[in-house]
């Protein structure tokens, strides 16, 4: 089968950082799906991953993650899926990724694709729902009220992969007002059109501007980058006993500064439950058929916004480029070898 790997980390601009090979076709047993895949897009674990981890235990590393496909083979315990079922899905980071003609994963964490969307539009979202519905409602917990808040949610960076999904469940899922930060025109009308309520300048200091709205300190932030430069804003606006989580990776993370105000920390890996094969991970399949939905009813877009083209070496290095240019909005999507 053809696909797309590497096998010493490093930077995106070199030649060999991202390869055309050819690799031999997995074969499905027990819990797993082979999947013949459609489509993909791109994250920044992606490149992140690319620039820590080699090839190891593999001739090749391969990398993705998102994809929306089509069920080829069944293992022998495969129960929820059959040939010819369409699949959109979020891997494991602890297996080969989705950048392969075909691909083994645990059926558990994989839902069924809407029906009205193209497999490019399907492959935008899975990563990054996940990601967003386990911090809001599994780990902040935002139908629950903080003493004394706003009934605010605070997502900082708005136009991102994950802030332009975790804007929409807010809305469709709960009667919060939504602020997100965005700072340039394109992102600022991108997230007006996801529906957040207000709007603010990340790159301008945010507890002045949040506090400007007049509608009282929010109990819950929602942090998806670049937390280690927003941290003591985060401290001056959250209400006390509030909720703050995050997904990135800062170099440095002081929790002190927030006992005075008793906010608890919460942290988001969504590869957690498929890596320790927890009780709960069939939840993520799960939630992804309540988001197709949604989706498949009209309450939820797809975020796409880039059609980056074939899953090929070349036009997955200017993927990860882009990602890493840091001005991304939205999803990027590859479709087809």
């Amino acid at each position: 089968m053809k696909a797309v790997g590497y096998k010493t980390p490093g930077p995106i601009d070199r030649d060999d950082a991202l390869v055309d090979v050819t690799l031999e076709t997995p074969r499905a047993s027990g819990r797993d799906l082979l999947v013949e895949i459609r489509a993909v897009s791109v994250n920044p674990v992606d490149t992140k991953v690319r620039r820590r981890a080699g090839a190891e235990g593999y001739e090749w590393k391969v990398l993705g993650y998102d994809a929306a496909g089509v069920v080829a083979v069944t293992g022998e315990e495969v129960s929820g899926f059959r040939p010819g079922d369409e699949v959109w899905y979020s891997g494991s980071i602890a297996r080969q990724g989705t950048n392969s003609e075909f691909h083994l994963v645990d059926e558990r964490i994989v839902g069924r694709k809407p029906r009205t969307l193209s497999f490019a539009e399907a492959a935008a979202l899975p990563l990054t729902t996940i990601t967003a519905w386990e911090m809001l409602f599994d780990r902040l917990d935002i139908r629950k009220p903080v003493p004394g808040a706003a009934d605010a949610v605070l997502i900082i960076g708005g136009a991102g992969g994950v802030g332009s999904i975790a804007i929409q469940l807010v809305r469709v899922l709960t009667g919060l007002t939504v602020i997100a930060t965005a700072s340039r025109p394109e992102t600022r009308d991108w997230v007006r059109a996801l529906g957040a309520h207000h709007m603010v300048d990340h790159t301008a200091p945010l507890a002045e501007q949040v506090a400007a709205l007049g509608i009282g300190a929010p109990g819950l932030v929602f942090c998806t980058t670049q937390t280690d430069r927003h941290q003591s804003e985060i401290e001056a606006l959250i209400a006390p006993q509030g909720r703050f989580g995050l997904i990135d990776d800062p170099i440095a993370f002081n929790v002190l500064p927030f006992k005075r105000k008793a906010v608890s920390i919460h942290w988001e890996m969504m590869f957690a439950r498929p890596v320790f094969g927890t009780p709960d991970m069939g939840e993520q399949g799960r939630l992804l058929n309540e988001v197709a939905d949604l989706v498949d009813a009209g309450r939820i877009r797809t975020t796409l916004t880039e059609s980056a083209g074939r899953i090929t070496a070349a036009d997955l290095k200017a993927a990860h480029a882009r990602i890493e240019s840091g001005t991304a909005r939205g999803k990027i999507v590859l479709e087809g070898f």
